[in-house]
């Protein structure tokens, strides 16, 4: 028929994106946010420890959520409280 996928309404794919890539765009987005550059960010060092308000935080849930194509609960912060170990869980998850 001509038509593509998305004008059809089929899903569009997911890019899934390795922990390695994940891990460089939390680094990146931190060095932005922190005005740094990335090689200032420890990726094991807890969240807390960059001084991110919550307004920050869920910015920056928003914008990962908007990079990877699906929903994350802010709350991971919480529970993988590092850029490696966030980077790790996330790689795992993504569709």
């Amino acid at each position: 028929s001509g038509e593509s996928p998305e004008a059809a309404g089929a899903p569009t794919a997911v890019p899934r994106r390795s922990a390695a890539e994940l891990e460089r765009w939390l680094t990146e987005y931190l060095a932005g946010v922190l005005h740094t550059t990335p090689d200032q960010i420890d990726t094991s060092a807890p969240f807390d420890r960059f001084a991110l308000d919550s307004v920050q935080a869920v910015g920056m849930t928003g914008d990962l959520e908007e990079w990877l194509g699906y929903r994350i609960d802010p709350m991971v912060l919480y529970d993988y409280p590092t850029i490696e170990r966030l980077a790790s869980h996330l790689a795992e998850q993504s569709p």
